[in-house]
């Protein structure tokens, strides 16, 4: 298949186009994370640390910060025990007769700097090690406070995309579609959504990966306190014009999604990105309805909708708009 001046690419989405023809594989995660790695930079283990705290959930990160706090203060517990017991005095006032969980609740007094009770270090090499656990604590709560607030602070869109995206009769033709809900209770408008298909095509006799900026139908919004449906009204000018499920497979097609918006607690611009391989494309389906009735009269969607997809019971149905 030739290109034609309508659907020329216009873009290869920053990668090169050198690159592009060798990645194998999906270039966004469903997640938004971009499918890269990069040499020779080092470790980097505290930036990729704090991108992971940052990127986990409230859940996650607590634990986290509950197990690394265990982990440290056992490790102290481990050098305190292993000083013999004449390093620390005053555990028989506690009842602690095993060694090592005396030298736990040691170091989490000193950790926490609740208090160590009546136990106190005895020996120069104890107390140097009461001084080091002091300062590693006093960079723990320092580090740890700081994510939290950073996690508290940072704004971001969270914007949650549908598991599928659909081809489907649509209008007086078809249709590409996915959904997108917000799942913050703060408000985003300026809602910006850009698709873009990534897809190998045969050009001149060789198989290139070609990318092409897909035109929406709505490409915009002034409002999005709930959901909306973003759909590529698939023309006779559609780089998807005539596309079958076959088709979709043989190229490797993959659509690339980026959502911005005004986000108006912190009045930042933020983003969501996503993507949707060939074999997450569904075939005449439609997206079943998030309305809820409100016994207020709110406009009420029903979030655990977003994902439901129910079968066309011909090909003659289409999509409707939201």
């Amino acid at each position: 298949m030739h290109s034609d001046p309508v659907n020329q690419p216009t873009e290869d989405l920053g990668f090169g186009r050198v690159v592009a023809q060798q990645v194998r594989g999906r270039f966004l995660l469903k997640d938004g994370t971009p499918n890269t790695r990069k040499y020779g930079l080092g470790g980097q283990l505290g930036q990729r640390l704090s991108l992971k705290a940052f990127a986990a959930s409230w859940p996650a990160f607590l634990i986290w910060l509950f197990g690394l706090g265990l982990l440290v203060n056992g490790t102290f517990a481990l050098a305190y025990a292993g000083l013999g017991p004449g390093a620390l005095a005053g555990t028989e006032a506690l009842g602690l007769s095993d060694p090592f969980l005396a030298a736990f609740t040691f170091s989490v007094g000193v950790f926490t700097t609740v208090g160590t009770g009546p136990m106190h270090a005895v020996g120069s090499t104890a107390n140097w090690l009461v001084t080091l656990e002091s300062l590693t604590a006093v960079v723990a709560w320092l580090g740890a406070g700081g994510l939290v607030l950073a996690r508290l602070t940072r704004p971001r869109a969270r914007v949650r995309f549908s598991h599928s995206a659909v081809i489907a009769p649509y209008e007086d033709g078809r249709g590409f579609m996915f959904r997108i809900v917000n799942m913050d209770l703060g408000e985003l408008s300026d809602v910006e959504a850009r698709v873009s298909l990534a897809w190998f095509e045969e050009v001149d006799g060789r198989r290139l990966r070609q990318f092409h900026q897909l035109d929406l139908e709505l490409s915009r919004v002034e409002f999005f306190s709930l959901h909306w449906t973003v759909v590529h009204p698939i023309t006779a000018a559609s780089p998807l014009r005539g596309v079958t499920p076959e088709r979709l497979r043989r190229s490797e097609a993959e659509f690339l999604v980026l959502v911005t918006g005004h986000e108006e607690t912190f009045s930042t611009r933020v983003t969501a990105r996503s993507s949707y391989t060939w074999d997450e494309v569904r075939w005449d389906g439609k997206f079943a309805d998030m309305f809820v009735p409100s016994p207020d009269g709110a406009v009420t969607i029903d979030v655990e909708r977003l994902d439901r997809i129910d079968r066309l019971a011909d090909g003659t149905t289409s999509m409707p708009r939201e």
